[in-house]
């Protein structure tokens, strides 16, 4: 068994992989073309490449795209769902929202349609009494009827089971005599919480990408025991944690929006470390911008997230806001006459123009290219190119002609546009949401995040900007940092003041006991294991709780105080003669890995700055072109100080530092720029 811990992540355009060996204070990295139509290949791809034996692997862990893909782009299995009498249309029925906010356009189509959706005789009430009893032969004759019509995978999910999972279970039961393969999601096991159409949606999301998940997952252990990988493969999870591949095949709605989690937590990490604990993180790869606020070095967590319109996962997930920019983003004329950016991409294949593997369309990266920005000569995966002449040409014929713009006015224009697009995304998780740009640094990762991050920042009054060691592989380093994670919730809605602590102490110890449990059946080696508890509370009328965390034994007045102060801080208001409702209890079981030193990162002693500049090339700022010295990043010395305008290149991405910012490397590598003020 060897050392090396390895962390992989799969974007759209590349897939990234981070080896590190921290007894011996080793690393490697690898950065490959992803492989669109099964992302196993371009994985397994990058393990060879890196020279390591899979049986040098101590670990693997895997962050995944396949289920978020099969989502947005409508391409799960045929699903069936058996529910409740008079629930058929809950998935449909949603909470009377709209796909766009003005005008009545638009239309929705539910994850499991309709004649999908069968109704069984069964009724429990809002504290799980049963009113009518389960119709086992409707269930049996629903199951038949669902398999002759196609049905790859079933959900079960009937009113009131996560107070009462009994007709669930037992439906379950009946359905594994019949059901021809195991893809059953019984509701009541993937999220047992209150909220008929976000529960029902998410147990819906885990049957229609389930069978996905598991042929994928089946598929990349099957290939990892012929290379003689011999540990378990670890899958990310959008809550920052790991879980088994097994695990994450039942389970498969978990690991959702697991690569840009993985990047949220390698991004407060790093922070932490490095004094900066309050960041928003942005990281922009080839076909989308992700952006987390970080307070406090932790990335804050969300309970639910539309994944799609209509479509809510209510699970645990770091709360990330995602638009389609990235560098492979398309820019084209409108009907109108305008110019947009996005949010379709040329993703890894063709890729833009400059790749030279068939892209037409011209993007931000051909953009970023014919402004000086960027030399596709040290673009990863770029295997001849075209011509820095063609590009522009393409430029000019999509865009500058019907702008009346020459090719450089045209590049400029796709960046303007772009860089809005990113300003306003930031901005929704930060001004809109209470807090100040200026009380943080920027931490621009992905590929293409750190070319575009000291605009942004100017644009945004932010100060600092912080760049990892390794940017484009930020999401791979979150991956090998993340803990083993398993989370649980139980509905109570109960008075606070009514609540029994045993009975609340006897649901955590469950709770506990059961993710113990799943850390030590993954087999993955722990330094050790602990669980956090939380309660979300409200006050009765309410309808939008608050989560306070929990000491145990459970004291329902310490509670109490948390949610008055809690509510006092939040809203500048005490409603301390209102009755506060227990809504739901929470527990996360963490198995906590080995940390990692990002001093590993540090660079060499002996280097100079002199002596990492490589070559001088004219860029495009602002409207007038400067000669602009080049560094290669793995010559800088730690305490090197670069002025404005300079590039420094890496493997993984090309860090611009625009005029009047200067840029500082620090003790383990980062490159910490002092923004300053525009120099045009």
């Amino acid at each position: 068994m060897g050392q090396w811990q390895a962390g992989v992540d799969v974007g759209g355009t590349f897939t990234d992989l981070l080896f590190i060996d921290e007894a011996e204070r080793r690393f490697r990295v690898v950065k490959v073309p992803s492989t669109p139509d099964d992302q196993s290949r371009g994985m397994l791809a990058g393990i060879r490449d890196s020279g390591l034996a899979p049986e040098a692997l101590s670990s693997l862990v895997h962050g995944t795209t396949v289920g978020t893909n099969a989502v947005l782009e409508r391409k799960g299995v045929v699903c069936g769902l058996i529910t409740t009498v008079g629930f058929r249309d809950v998935l449909e029925l949603g909470r009377r929202t709209r796909p766009f906010g003005y005008g009545m356009i638009g239309s929705f189509e539910a994850l499991i349609p309709r004649e999908m959706r069968l109704e069984v005789p069964e009724r429990l009430d809002a504290r799980g009494n049963v009113l009518i009893a389960l119709d086992e032969e409707a269930v049996r004759a629903a199951i038949r009827r669902l398999i002759d019509a196609g049905a790859e995978a079933l959900v079960i999910s009937f009113l009131h089971s996560y107070v009462n999972p009994a007709h669930e279970q037992r439906a379950a039961e009946i359905a594994r005599e019949l059901w021809p393969n195991p893809f059953i999601s019984v509701g009541s096991d993937i999220l047992r919480e209150v909220r008929e159409f976000e529960r029902g949606s998410t147990a819906a999301v885990n049957g229609y990408i389930q069978p996905i998940m598991a042929r994928y997952l089946g598929r990349l252990q099957k290939e990892l025991k012929l290379a003689r990988f011999r540990s378990e493969l670890l899958v990310m999870q959008g809550n920052g944690g790991t879980m088994s591949g097994k695990a994450a095949a039942d389970y498969a709605v978990q690991t959702v929006m697991s690569g840009p989690a993985a990047g949220a937590l390698a991004a407060a990490r790093i922070g932490q470390q490095s004094g900066h604990p309050n960041l928003i993180g942005c990281d922009m790869g080839g076909t989308s911008f992700d952006v987390t606020l970080i307070r406090g070095g932790e990335p804050a967590l969300s309970a639910e997230k539309d994944i799609a319109y209509g479509v809510p996962i209510r699970v645990p997930m770091i709360d990330i806001h995602t638009i389609g920019a990235g560098g492979g983003s398309i820019a084209r004329i409108t009907k109108a006459g305008l110019l947009q950016v996005g949010p379709d991409s040329a993703g890894a294949n063709p890729g833009p123009i400059c790749y030279g593997r068939g892209g037409t369309e011209p993007t931000v990266t051909d953009a970023n290219l014919v402004l000086g920005k960027l030399d596709t000569a040290a673009l990863p995966g770029v295997a001849g190119g075209v011509s820095i002449e063609a590009v522009k040409a393409a430029i000019v014929e999509k865009i500058g002609r019907p702008l009346g713009l020459d090719a450089i006015e045209a590049a400029a224009a796709i960046i303007t546009v772009a860089s809005n697009h990113l300003a306003s995304a930031i901005r929704l998780v930060s001004i809109e949401r209470g807090y100040d740009p200026r009380d943080f640094a920027l931490f621009p990762f992905g590929g293409a995040g750190p070319l575009h991050a000291v605009a942004l920042a100017r644009e945004l009054g932010v100060p600092t900007v912080l760049v990892p060691r390794f940017p484009g592989l930020t999401s791979a380093l979150g991956c090998i940092l993340a803990d083993l994670r398993h989370d649980f919730v139980r509905t109570l809605n109960l008075p606070l003041a009514s609540v029994d602590p045993a009975m609340v102490d006897a649901i955590y110890a469950e709770h506990e006991a059961r993710g113990r449990t799943q850390v030590e059946g993954e087999g993955v080696p722990v330094d050790g294991v602990d669980a956090l508890f939380e309660a979300d509370l409200l006050y009765r009328g309410q309808s939008h709780v608050l989560r306070v965390p929990v000491t145990r034994p459970f004291d329902p007045a310490q509670v109490k105080a948390s949610l008055e102060a809690l509510y006092k801080r939040r809203f500048d208001i005490e409603l301390m003669e209102m009755t506060a409702i227990l809504s739901n209890l929470r527990t996360a079981v963490f198995g906590r890995r080995q940390r990692i030193d990002f001093s590993i990162f540090a660079p060499e002693p002996g280097g100079s700055l002199e002596a990492a500049q490589r070559a001088s090339r004219r860029v495009y700022f602002a409207g007038r072109w400067l000669d602009t010295p080049v560094y290669a990043r793995e010559g800088l010395p730690v305490g090197a100080t670069i002025a404005g305008p300079a590039i420094v290149a890496q493997l993984d991405t090309t860090i611009l530092i625009d005029p009047g910012a200067t840029a500082t490397v620090d003790a383990v590598g980062n490159l910490v720029i002092a923004v300053g003020a525009s120099a045009a």
